[in-house]
Order: structure tokens, then C-alpha cells, then sequence
């Protein structure tokens, strides 16, 4: 892992995104880039789109008022990306990185984000944006996007930072559980300290399948050099998998966006939204 790109857009979740990419590029070695994007439907309105908007008898006052104040949003949205860069570097540097670099193109995060995703290795943004006081039930509407489009890991985070202690492979013995585990495997010694715990949920607990490939997969972990303690259980997925993070104190979790069956072009897997919006961890998401 070279590079991290941080997805930020100033709002309450903005320092769980920055203390759980510096914990990564601390891990790797990474540099870490900042990205902020200033929507472009804030770029000032010409005065002929104004006299469309307000009709033709309005007078020429009006219409220099209306395109003054467009030019003051400009200042002001151009001050606010400012100092929200600003602050991003602030809180990396106290968390001692000093390999930074600041991006604040103008459009809309989906499209500018594919601009510099091609460049990273790792994707960092928050579970919820600048609407995170209402409707905190839900993902932000980045979020689906995003981890929908992008062909990176992508790491969902909280609010609130909380020290890497324990980590949960949620295995399902599919083409994207198989990529967590060669990430690992690619990634075995930035999580070489980390109590790694390997999970499998099925229809029943005497499933012969999904034993084997639980078993399989602690062998791929365990040549890597990796200590695993293994588990399966039956149960519905999200109910397993969040009951297992809240017992056994888990501080980050890797699955699958998508099952096996899963829709991939239209939403992330029902499993998975349920978690992001329940579990107070950050995820690591994989396509």
C-alpha cells in the first residue's frame, strides 16, 4: 500500500476519517493525499442565466445584486475549502505524517473522485457527510456510490476514532472474500500486531461447505505468517456479525460489499449496508 486518499467534506466525521488514515499510513508507509471537493452547482451564475431565472422586466440593480452575491458565495465556498484543508492537515501532521498533499478540484466527489482513485491503493471516507446530524440512521449518500463504483478498498469509518486493536474477516467463501484474503496475505505485515479473528455464517453450524472453506482460508491467513482464531455460526449475517463485533470488542472489520448473489452495478449488499448503519467500527469494504 503507497497511497491513501482521504475523502472529506469538513462535516463531524471528518476526524474519524483522518485518525483511521493516519493509523493506515502509519501501518504501510503510505502517503496520504486529502481530497475535497468543491461542488461545482456553487460556481457563480452568469447575469443572462439570472435574467432567465427572475424574468426580463427585472431591473439591472437587481440583476447586479443577485450576481454580486453569487460572487460572495464564491469567496465564501473557496475561504470554507480552505480552511477545511487546512484542518485535515493540521490534525495528519499531530498525528505525525508530514507526506501529505492537498486536493480541492471543483465538480462533484463521484466524478472528481475517479480522477485520483486510479492513483491510491486505499479509500478513506466517513459513513455520513455534511447531513450527519439528521437522519443518523443512514448513510451518507456518497457512501453506495462510491464503494458501488470504485475498484479500491474502500474504509467506511465513524465518528469517532478508536485504537486498531482486533480485527474481524467477515469470509463467506466468495470471489470478494477471497480478495479480503489476498489483501491480507499482500498486506500481512502492517497487521502482523492485530488480534485477527476469522468468521463464517451459515444456514446451520454443521455446514460441511462452509467449513472447509473457513478452514481453507485460516490456511491461507496462517502461511502469510498470520495468527487466526476461527469461527462459524448460523444465524442471519448481520445480526452474527454485529452481535460477534459487540462481544468480542472488535475495532475494525473487512468484508465483501456484495454475497454472492448481490446486484453489483445497482447497490451494496443488504448485509452490508445493515452493518455500516449499526456497527460503530470502521469497515473495510472490497468489491
Amino acid at each position: 500500500m503507497k497511497t491513501i486518499l482521504l475523502c472529506s467534506d469538513g462535516s463531524a466525521f471528518a476526524d474519524g476519517i483522518y485518525k483511521y488514515g493516519a493509523w493506515f499510513a502509519h501501518q504501510f508507509q503510505a502517503q496520504m493525499k486529502v481530497l475535497f471537493v468543491s461542488d461545482i452547482r456553487q460556481k457563480v451564475v452568469s447575469t443572462g442565466n439570472l435574467s432567465g431565472s427572475i424574468g426580463l422586466g427585472a431591473s439591472e440593480q437587481l440583476l447586479n445584486e443577485l450576481v454580486n452575491l453569487e460572487h460572495e458565495k464564491a469567496k465564501l465556498n473557496k475561504q470554507r475549502a480552505k480552511l477545511i484543508l487546512q484542518n485535515a492537515e493540521q490534525v495528519l501532521k499531530a498525528e505525525g505524517l508530514s507526506n501529505l498533499e492537498l486536493l480541492n478540484p471543483t465538480g462533484f466527489l463521484v466524478d472528481c473522485f475517479h480522477d485520483f482513485e486510479a492513483e491510491s491503493d486505499l479509500i478513506v471516507l466517513g459513513k455520513r457527510g455534511e447531513a450527519a446530524e439528521f437522519a443518523s440512521g443512514h448513510l451518507g449518500a456518497n457512501v453506495d456510490r462510491i464503494v458501488r463504483s470504485s475498484a479500491k478498498p474502500c474504509l467506511v469509518t465513524p465518528q469517532t476514532f478508536a485504537p486498531i486493536e482486533k480485527l474481524l474477516v467477515a469470509y463467506d467463501g466468495s470471489p470478494t472474500g477471497k480478495r479480503v484474503l489476498d489483501f491480507l496475505v499482500d498486506s500481512a505485515p502492517g497487521f502482523k500486531d492485530l488480534e485477527i479473528h476469522l468468521l463464517t455464517v451459515a444456514k446451520k453450524e454443521s455446514d460441511a461447505v462452509r467449513s472447509q472453506e473457513l478452514a481453507d482460508a485460516e490456511e491461507t491467513l496462517q502461511q502469510a505468517g498470520l495468527t487466526v482464531s476461527t469461527t462459524l455460526s448460523a444465524g442471519a449475517p448481520e445480526k452474527v456479525i454485529a452481535d460477534y463485533i459487540e462481544q468480542h470488542q472488535i475495532s475494525l472489520l473487512l468484508m465483501g460489499a456484495y454475497g454472492h448473489r448481490r446486484i453489483r452495478h445497482l447497490v451494496i449488499g443488504s448485509t452490508t449496508v445493515q452493518l455500516l448503519r449499526s456497527v460503530q467500527v470502521p469497515v473495510l469494504l472490497f468489491r
